[in-house]
């Protein structure tokens, strides 16, 4: 007999492909991508001319905390540490200066002096609010300086009017205490606009010291000199005769944007090594802020603040005083690193898929170059940042968000390729009819119902009862329906049908769906060898089982599907925007998955070996999803599945937004039930239940998802930190570029995406593609919610797609998405705050607000949508076919849900 049957086997010959991976075009591709992203990273790092200093430094501010140590708690530099960092900055500068008299700091003076190192000191001490502590520091203060010759300068606090914690009264008086009973000149240290702002500390100092330090200004780099010379003559003119000494000048290496202040290490080469010759030519006393790097500081400072220092945490130089500087000098390290790997990662996907086009070629590995940039730059900057047990542990859960989020944009982007760029399909079937006289099993249909409306349950069964099928009969399974208004008009349309019919109510049952049709199992015929399942609401075509059936001839194949289709996109915008959303993934997602024999079972329009079944033990009453967890288990016995894109029966989508929500809530938490009940399966390497391109798609397919709840995670965290930006805005820093520029970027990715697929793929306008979009990001809170619990429990309700109910009013579209409203409204709200209180000065900013509003477009989305399926709806909504919408494929010979609601039974 002829079966319209072609060999199902996916093993093909290795050395085609290998052909195909290495052809001219294919390497060509790959090394211009890989040579441009060399070029990028040289690009960015080329060494920056900058004018030598030939001299040495004046001063530097000298704050001994090796790694872990801190002003703030109680683990302070011991004797030898201190001295090593002495002997450290002794050929760079004369002169130091030095914060504290307390927890062996006032050692300092001492220890320069009893290793012979020509250190001048000048010796600061702290001062707070805490009163009695304040004694104690003035006392060490004076007897350090006191009992050390190379002190020569003493400054009574830093910063204390600044801070607020002393008034220039109390500083004062400190101030005349200490000169009363030292020899050297005194003074205290503060920034230059509150000398301005008190005239009377200048009154009462023998010299000024004063902080200049325009990065906090949020300077460009190439104006903070001149900055600097003004504020110092500024000050020189109010306070003529007095001396000055410039207590603390610099430039942050690393830190967030201030303005147009940015903190890198050439800006910080630059500005230094500027002022240092300026400072020579006017002949400045002068400090640097600082010798070495303190992130002890970064807690209440921001970032920046532990980054200050001429030489690192390790005590390694961050640059010299002569030469170019560069960037990143380890770049071509990282860069070559970052190239063999994404170039791996091309060759990884390419491999399995050589006949896609160029443009899909240079498309992936551009993709996958980003991948690894993306991820580089992100491991650099860590390694790059001091960080803490606590912080390190924040960067790790984001940096594993990101790779999980790139890794997404990667799989989706060989999706994209292969489905629009492939060129060869290799499980792709014609399902032509079975011709008269074949002879063909028998088909036992099963139909699970529960409180379902009486007629829409006899329209199926009408059109079961068309078939053109020699030798079918049909189980409908009601279970867990009490009324009986429900289920007897249903059984009593099965006896008028004939024998073919059977009718089963069970009452109370369990197992919900799946418990039903495990009784279906077993009320089976015995000479069944085909098990069909259709939803109580699917009108199938009369063809449906001839066409179908025959690929049960290949002795392989242990189930068949065709998509969901519906019959009812015309009644309302709601429905024709969830008509097109539930087309990509049938139209597309589920073809490309059938090329590596991987397609998500789904239950109806499926037929099942019962052979195969009853060795698989049925449907799995433990998942809420047994349609896709009895695919899955298929497939790990080694049946091949068949999908034929064809749409052979239509039923009927969600009335309003809560049942389509509830819908696909019921399908994201499954698959973390499927995920988890087959972990081994998917992930152990070593078990072989699953052939790779099967794991790769069960994996990957439901990633999204898993993407979807990180995202809720990332939602709810970014309000938070909003509102440290909004209402603590010194002590909270905007999360670097690196973690805020993919979540923008993915979602810029997934629009394309979409939008490109459905182009391709699925036979609708532009309108229509931008509506299916919307619907499906609606669905994003809902889905993330439905991942985090199934991560966090293990059962969940089976929540039935109610079907054929009136739409709820335009209040009630509005308490339907009442959480994603509020999430809207804080995640607007934090914009618009942020927006006010940074002033949209920084690029961090800027994009952190954009952030926030690509975070809002999908429950902007679940609002919008949700007020749309308030709508009334119409017996037949007709959108015009031309500017970008295509008309809703109709089915012939059977009569749509607006005219199955006319029936009676109700």
């Amino acid at each position: 007999m002829n079966a319209p049957v072609r060999p199902l086997s996916l093993a093909k010959a290795g050395k085609g492909r290998t052909r195909s991976l290495f052809h001219p075009a294919t390497l060509a591709i790959l090394a211009l991508v890989a040579l441009a992203h060399l070029g990028a990273w040289w690009a960015l790092n080329r060494p920056a001319a900058l004018p030598d200093f030939n001299g040495q430094v004046a001063g530097l501010a000298f704050a001994p905390y090796q790694r872990g140590q801190s002003a703030e708690g109680n683990n302070w530099p011991s004797a030898e540490e201190i001295a090593g960092d002495l002997r450290t900055v002794a050929p760079m500068t004369r002169n130091i200066r030095t914060y504290a008299v307390h927890g062996g700091l006032e050692r300092i003076p001492e220890l320069a002096a009893s290793q012979g190192l020509d250190l001048r000191v000048t010796l600061g001490s702290w001062l707070d609010r805490r009163l009695d502590r304040n004694a104690t520091e003035i006392r060490s203060l004076i007897d350090t300086a006191r009992a050390n010759r190379n002190v020569d300068r003493v400054l009574v606090g830093n910063e204390a009017v600044l801070r607020g914690d002393l008034t220039p009264q109390q500083l004062i008086g400190y101030m005349d205490q200490v000169r009363r009973q030292v020899r050297q000149p005194v003074s205290t240290a503060e920034p230059w606009h509150v000398w301005l702002d008190h005239p009377e500390l200048a009154q009462s100092v023998d010299f000024i010291t004063i902080h200049l330090l325009p990065y906090w200004e949020g300077l460009p780099v190439d104006g903070a000199l001149r900055f600097i010379m003004e504020k110092l003559d500024q000050i020189a003119a109010r306070f003529p005769g007095k001396p000055i000494v410039i207590g603390e000048v610099g430039w942050p290496s690393a830190g967030r944007d201030i303005g147009a202040a940015r903190a890198t290490r050439v800006n910080q080469a630059e500005f230094m090594r500027r002022f240092f010759i300026e400072a020579q030519r006017r002949g400045l006393n002068y400090f640097v802020m600082e010798a070495f790097d303190q992130p002890w500081k970064v807690s209440f400072e921001g970032r920046a603040a532990g980054h200050w220092g001429m030489l690192d945490l390790d005590r390694q130089p961050k640059w010299s005083l002569t030469g170019p500087v560069q960037e990143t000098p380890a770049w071509p390290l990282w860069a070559g690193g970052a190239t063999l790997f994404a170039f791996a990662a091309s060759f990884f996907f390419l491999k399995r898929r050589p006949d896609i086009r160029w443009q899909g070629k240079l498309m992936l590995a551009g993709l996958a170059q980003l991948f690894v940039v993306g991820t580089t730059l992100t491991l650099l900057a860590m390694s790059e940042t001091y960080l803490s047990a606590s912080a390190a542990a924040v960067w790790g859960v984001l940096v594993a968000g990101q790779v999980m989020l790139l890794a997404l944009l990667l799989s989706d982007s060989f999706e994209l390729a292969e489905t629009i760029f492939g060129r060869i399909w290799k499980r792709r079937w014609p399902a032509l009819p079975a011709p008269e006289g074949m002879v063909l099993p028998k088909v036992s249909i099963h139909i699970p119902i529960c409180n379902e409306p009486p007629h829409m349950v006899r329209q199926t069964l009408d059109a079961l009862a068309e078939l053109d099928y020699p030798d079918y009969e049909v189980l409908v399974i009601d279970n867990n329906t009490k009324d009986p208004a429900l289920w007897e008009p249903v059984a009593e349309h099965c006896a008028r049908l004939g024998p073919k019919f059977r009718f089963f109510h069970l009452g109370k049952w369990p197992g919900f769906k799946a418990g039903a049709l495990n009784f279906g199992l077993r009320q089976t015929a015995d000479d069944a060898e085909i098990v069909g399942v259709i939803d109580s609401d699917y009108v199938v075509n009369p063809d449906w089982l001839r066409r179908m059936v025959p690929f049960f001839n290949d002795p392989k194949v242990g189930f068949t599907q065709s998509p969901q289709d519906y019959r009812d996109a015309k009644e309302s915008l709601f429905k024709r925007m969830m008509f097109w959303e539930y087309a990509g993934f049938f139209r597309a997602g589920m073809v490309t998955r059938n090329e590596r024999n991987a397609i998500i079972q789904h239950g109806t329009m499926t037929l099942v070996r019962k052979a195969a079944m009853v060795d698989a033990g049925g449907w799995a009453e433990w998942c809420i999803c047994e349609d896709s967890e009895l695919g899955l288990k298929l497939m790990r016995q080694g049946w091949e599945a068949v999908y034929v894109p064809d749409s052979m029966g239509r039923g009927v989508m969600p009335d309003d937004f809560a049942a389509y929500r509830k819908q696909r809530h019921r399908w994201a938490y499954g698959a973390v039930q499927i995920m988890k009940g087959h972990l081994g399966a998917l992930l152990n390497p070593f078990r072989r239940d699953l052939t790779w391109g099967q794991r790769w798609h069960f994996v990957m397919g439901w990633m999204p998802w898993f993407g979807d709840a990180l995202g809720l995670v990332f939602v709810l965290g970014g309000i938070a930190w909003s509102m440290g930006l909004i209402f603590a805005p010194v002590r909270t820093e905007f999360p670097i570029l690196l973690f805020m520029l993919p979540s923008i970027g993915l979602f810029l990715f997934k629009l394309v995406q979409i939008m490109a697929l459905y182009a391709a793929r699925v036979p609708c306008g532009w309108r229509d593609r931008v509506g299916a979009a919307f619907a499906g990001l609606a669905l994003t809170h809902t889905i993330g919610k439905a991942m985090l619990a199934g991560i966090f429990t293990k059962r969940a309700p089976f929540l039935r797609t109610p079907k054929m109910k009136d739409a709820p009013a335009l209040v009630q579209g509005l308490v339907m998405a009442r959480e994603e409203l509020a999430l809207l409204a804080l995640l607007w709200g934090s914009a618009i705050g942020v927006t006010i209180v940074h002033k949209a000065g920084t690029w961090e900013a800027i994009l952190w607000t954009a952030v926030l509003l690509v975070q809002s477009v999908p429950y902007l989305a679940a609002v919008a949508v949700s007020l749309i399926a308030a709508m009334p709806t119409r017996r037949a909504l007709v959108l015009p076919a031309t500017g970008g919408n295509a008309p809703i494929p109709q089915q012939a010979g059977h009569a749509g849900t607006a005219l199955a609601r006319t029936g009676d039974g109700l």
